[in-house]
């Protein structure tokens, strides 16, 4: 007679550890898509290169896709594949169903170069519906509601890279730097709604005693405002609507990190890098408007948000979540807070520096790719051992 044996728990180690949990192999694909993208552009920007792109598309339309649709995104599914396993409790796709969706994004990362811009246009579109049709299938399954309307984020940015394409291909008459604003501002919602989430949290987690009050109305004010500034400046709306809708968002962000208390923090790299990246937000707004109203390049807005809100975000995450995540401790090195600092000093040399002395420009943002290309080459060299290796405690992820 048979012995009936107990079967597997579906969170058992198995399989390479690289393709065990969505963070490992997006964190390494978007780092190194990071480091090496921005000096690129950089020296096509100040004519040292040509690049072999598929035409119609623009080097500068190719940088601002790659930035959004490339990193930022593949950075956001690699987060949420990983945190809708931890707020579910069921398994988000591993093995090989996430080897073909890290193969989707590293095709369209290579198609602009090597197929026609339609093909191109095809597999680039491919990744962001896959992802949010599979996590959907996980929070229904679960019946977890909340989450649900971050999937709708995930649809909106599918959509957005559908625009920027049709327009590149003139099948719209949108312009395809308006999808990409679109697409900015729909990143900018999710970090607005996962900081409101964590950030808090993170903050009284390591600071005994610390009680953060936030109004009970204060928070969807703030999403409203915030969604409905960016939507104005998307739709083209007028100048002085918009300059006024962003600095009631910048206001209203600006005291929500106040009441954060992110002074608690100063002595914890891994809190810190966020509640400093978090400050560019309601700067970013305030350079909004100031661009409305014709004193500043509207550019120092768009990279405040893209370098200093995004990109000093996603230095911070992918190192705290990676550590946790691997089962190690959430503290960082030496390493780690070097590279938050060059990713910060590489806002500042792209926003502010040019801000107050525009005849540095070409120096400043030689220098912020510089910066920022290191700041992900140091994440490379620490990480990479970490997120293609088994947890230091042995289980699954």
């Amino acid at each position: 007679m048979q012995t009936p044996t107990t079967p597997p728990s579906p969170f058992a180690v198995q399989g390479w550890p690289v393709l065990r949990l969505g963070f490992r192999p997006f964190y390494l694909v978007t780092a190194l898509l990071a480091c090496l993208s921005v000096p690129v552009w950089i020296a096509a920007f100040l004519g040292h290169i040509q690049l072999p792109l598929a035409q119609p598309l623009a080097p500068l339309l190719w940088h601002g896709h790659e930035m959004l649709f490339g990193f930022a995104a593949g950075v956001v599914a690699g987060f949420l594949l990983t945190a809708v396993k931890a707020w579910t409790g069921r398994q988000t796709p591993r093995g090989p169903l996430l080897a073909v969706l890290v193969l989707l994004w590293l095709a369209a990362r290579l198609a602009v170069f090597f197929a026609p811009y339609a093909v191109f246009a095809v597999i680039d579109m491919l990744l962001l519906p896959a992802v949010a049709l599979a996590l959907l299938r996980v929070l229904i399954q679960s019946g977890n509601k909340r989450n649900i309307p971050l999937i709708s984020l995930l649809l909106l940015m599918a959509l957005a890279n559908g625009a920027f394409h049709l327009a590149v291909l003139g099948v719209l008459t949108l312009s395809a730097v308006t999808a990409l604003y679109a697409q900015l501002g729909l990143i900018v919602m999710v970090v607005c709604v996962m900081t409101g989430r964590v950030l808090p949290m993170f903050t009284k987690n390591v600071t005994p005693g610390l009680v953060i009050r936030i109004p009970p109305r204060f928070e969807p004010a703030l999403l409203a405002a915030t969604a409905l500034a960016l939507l104005l400046w998307v739709l083209g709306a007028p100048a002085l609507l918009v300059a006024v809708a962003a600095l009631l968002a910048g206001g209203l962000h600006a005291v929500r990190l106040w009441l954060w208390h992110p002074q608690v923090t100063l002595g914890r790299p891994i809190l810190w890098v966020l509640h400093a990246s978090y400050a560019w937000l309601p700067l970013g707004f305030v350079l909004l408007a100031l661009a409305q109203l014709g004193l500043l390049p509207l550019s120092l807005a768009v990279h405040a948000f893209g370098v200093g809100v995004i990109g000093g975000l996603i230095i911070g995450m992918v190192t705290r979540t990676a550590r946790g995540h691997t089962g190690r401790p959430l503290q960082a090195g030496r390493g780690e807070t070097l590279a938050y600092a060059f990713v910060l000093l590489a806002a500042v040399l792209r926003v502010l520096v040019p801000a107050l002395q525009p005849a540095w420009y070409a120096y400043a943002v030689e220098g912020a790719a510089c910066l920022w290309a290191l700041a992900f080459a140091i994440y490379l060299f620490i990480y990479t051992p970490w997120l293609t290796q088994t947890r230091l405690d042995g289980k699954d992820g």
